[in-house]
C-alpha cells in the first residue's frame, strides 16, 4: 500500500522591506530630502512611515520642508505665531493667497501670506486662496496692516465670484457666488443685499488695524461664524451651498496691506 503524501508545506513569508526596518531616526534623515508631494506619497507606504512623518509636526522632516519652503520673513516675524509646528506653518502656506487668483491691482508680497493692494483709483480688489474647501471645518486668521478705507470685506467666495470690479464697493457679497462680512459698518453681504449687521449686539466696536479676526467655515453643517479675540461672535451665514469655497478678502484703499493664515480645524474640534 502507497504511503500517504505528506501535507503541503506552506511557503515562508517574503522578507520584511529593509527600509521598512529601518530607525525613525534614519527614516527621518532620508525624508528630510523629499518634497511635499512625495512625503504624500510615503505616508501611504506603510504604518511605521506613516507614524514617522505624522508622530511629531516638530520632526526634522516638517522642519525642513519648512525652512526650505516659507520665506524667512514669515518665519521670523509674528505672521505665524499661533502656529505651534513646522508642519502647520506648511500647510498655512500651501493655503495662502494665490497670485494667479486675484485682481490685477494687487500682488502677493514674498512672505506668502499678505496682499498688498497697490493705490490704484475707482477699483475694488479681491484675491482668493490657492485652496478651496467642499468638506470639513477650517478656521483661518484675517487682519488688515493698514487703513480699511470706505468697504474693507472678508468672507469667502466660489471660483466664479470676481476679483475686481470698477468703483469702490463691497465685492464679496456682490452676487450669490461669495459671502462677507464689511468690518467698516459689520454688514453681512450676500448676493448684492445686506443680511443684516454683525455681530448681533448693541454698539458692537468697530474693527481695530492690526487686530486678528478668524474665520471658522463649517462644510458640515454649511455655516460661516467668526471670533475676535478668542471670542465668539456667532454664525454669520446659513445654507452654505455644496460647492467649493474659498477664504478671500476685498479692499479699496491704496497701499493697505491685508493678511491670511490658515490654522487648520478650529479649536473645538
Amino acid at each position: 500500500m502507497a504511503a500517504a503524501a505528506a501535507p503541503a508545506v506552506p511557503p515562508p513569508p517574503p522578507p520584511a522591506s529593509g527600509s521598512g526596518r529601518l530607525p525613525s531616526r534614519v527614516l527621518e534623515l532620508v525624508f528630510s530630502y523629499l518634497e511635499l508631494s512625495d512625503l504624500r506619497s510615503c505616508g501611504l507606504v506603510c504604518k511605521h512611515w506613516h507614524r514617522c512623518l505624522h508622530g511629531d509636526e516638530n520632526n526634522d522632516v516638517w522642519r525642513s520642508l519648512c525652512l526650505r519652503t516659507v520665506s524667512e520673513e514669515a518665519l521670523r516675524t509674528d505672521v505665524l505665531c499661533n502656529l505651534p509646528t513646522y508642519k502647520a506653518k506648511m500647510r498655512a502656506f500651501q493655503h495662502g493667497f494665490s497670485s494667479n487668483d486675484c485682481s490685477r491691482n494687487v500682488y502677493i508680497k514674498k512672505n506668502g501670506f499678505t496682499l498688498h493692494r497697490n493705490p490704484i483709483a475707482q477699483s475694488t480688489d479681491g484675491a482668493r486662496t490657492k485652496i478651496g474647501f467642499s468638506e470639513g471645518r477650517h478656521a483661518w486668521e484675517v487682519w488688515w496692516e493698514g487703513p480699511l478705507g470706505t468697504v474693507a470685506v472678508i468672507g469667502i467666495a466660489t471660483k466664479r465670484a470676481p476679483m475686481q470690479c470698477q468703483g469702490y464697493v463691497a465685492l464679496l457679497g456682490s452676487d450669490d457666488q461669495s459671502w462677507g462680512w464689511n468690518l467698516v459698518d459689520n454688514n453681512l453681504l450676500h448676493n448684492g443685499e445686506v443680511n443684516g449687521s454683525f455681530p448681533q449686539c448693541n454698539n458692537a466696536p468697530k474693527y481695530q488695524i492690526g487686530e486678528r479676526i478668524r474665520v471658522i467655515l463649517d462644510m458640515e453643517d454649511k455655516t460661516l461664524a467668526f471670533e475676535r479675540g478668542y471670542e465668539f461672535l456667532g454664525v454669520a451665514f446659513r445654507g452654505l451651498p455644496k460647492t467649493c469655497l474659498y477664504p478671500a478678502v476685498s479692499a479699496v484703499y491704496g497701499n493697505t496691506e491685508v493678511t491670511l493664515v490658515y490654522l487648520g480645524k478650529p479649536l473645538d474640534g
